[in-house]
């Protein structure tokens, strides 16, 4: 191909994008009778301009792509990639994204809003966060929305208690996908929860054994801290992002840690650019005893941290007290207090310790189908309203 250019104002580049991205960008230039050349050139411009980068993007599969830049931009532009720690791939991913999402088709096709993404978590176990995660994923399909429940803890409870398979060692799953390893469309992993009361809008993206190594192998990807970001932190969010169009809410139940998988959870959940608040966030699950409050502490303490490091938002959705029974005397009634005078984090719902759920588990039915009637149902109902604010 002979540059068009040849008085040297532009220089041919090569490099690397996935095929739907550059698609994508053929298709949107032409809507907007631009060069592709063009949409490049003001894609890494701005990308440039933006004081952290953005989101990070699932470059698995991409190919070869090359285009005519502005003399020196290219130099410029993986000068930049160096300082935020990422592939000239990805900084040309996040551009060409970018650019897609600031520049809308003229057709009338609305632009990409990114769905809810509510981050059940504590590092205590035994709280209730598969429960909570189940019920309120199923909340949202009952109530029409497009739901992508994530088993993100590799014990794999969710996926045990809606009697779907774990992924085996070695196959296609989240944590390749995180690592860079993924193969295929993460979209094949996925499950349909066959029930006629969601309609088929309630997905599973199964637990996999390898999730047990999770830390370790993310950790190994960053070869300096000025990667950390992008390598750690956005590991979740670089497997999830290509998914996030197919669904109008993604809940994810969270292992109990406090480890790099925790951290990659809490960034996803940040609030973004124009992004309202409330709409992502956390849930926190908590019993009516001390030793939650101090597991609670914890996790505040790294939800702190990650705010300070990267400047971000992560917006506390709301605390469940699970399991309540005040027949346990003065240390569950207290307790019970204490949450709700925290204020912010609100309570979004107080759940008793009744049998539904357990025998939801059993019959491995989801509980908003085994007992749509009961106090646990409704109250997993409350949790999904409350928040959404």
């Amino acid at each position: 191909m002979a540059s068009p250019y040849p008085d040297g104002d532009r220089e041919k580049v090569a490099s690397k994008l996935p095929p739907v991205l550059r698609q994508e960008l053929k298709i949107r230039a032409a809507e907007l009778s631009l060069d592709i050349q063009d949409a490049v050139t003001a894609a890494v411009t701005a990308w440039r301009e933006l004081p952290e980068g953005g989101p990070a993007v699932d470059t698995s599969g991409a190919e070869s792509y090359s285009t005519w830049l502005p003399a020196g931009l290219y130099d410029d532009f993986k000068a930049t990639c160096t300082t935020r720690g990422v592939s000239y791939t990805q900084g040309l991913a996040q551009s060409v994204r970018r650019w897609l999402d600031t520049n809308p088709s003229p057709n009338g096709a609305p632009p990409r809003e990114a769905p809810e993404r509510k981050i059940v978590c504590n590092q205590k176990g035994g709280v209730g966060k598969t429960a909570v995660s189940a019920g309120i994923a199923q909340s949202y399909a009952e109530d029409g929305k497009r739901v992508l429940l994530v088993d993100y803890d590799p014990q794999g409870h969710l996926s045990d208690q809606l009697g779907i398979d774990q992924i085996p060692p070695g196959h296609d799953s989240l944590v390749s996908h995180m690592c860079g390893d993924g193969k295929a469309d993460l979209r094949e992993t996925i499950v349909v929860i066959d029930d006629p009361r969601f309609e088929k809008r309630l997905h599973l993206l199964p637990a996999c054994f390898d999730g047990f190594l999770l830390d370790a192998m993310i950790a190994v990807q960053a070869v300096d801290r000025s990667k950390r970001a992008l390598q750690k932190e956005s590991a979740l969010e670089r497997a999830l992002i290509q998914l996030e169009a197919d669904y109008d809410v993604i809940v994810i139940d969270c292992p109990p840690s406090l480890g790099i998988a925790m951290d990659a959870a809490l960034y996803y959940s940040r609030r973004r650019t124009g992004e309202p608040v409330g709409s992502s966030g956390v849930i926190i699950p908590v019993l009516a005893e001390d030793s939650s409050a101090t597991a609670y502490s914890m996790l505040a303490g790294q939800i702190e941290d990650l705010r300070e490091d990267f400047s971000i938002d992560i917006d506390y959705l709301g605390l469940v007290v699970n399991l309540y029974d005040s027949r346990r005397g003065a240390v569950a009634t207290s307790s019970l207090s204490h949450w709700k005078n925290i204020g912010d984090p609100r309570v979004l719902a107080v759940i008793g310790d009744l049998k539904e759920q357990r025998e939801a588990v059993r019959e491995r039915q989801p509980l908003l189908s085994y007992a749509p009637h009961s106090d646990q149902a409704e109250a997993m109902r409350q949790i999904a309203r409350g928040a959404s604010w």
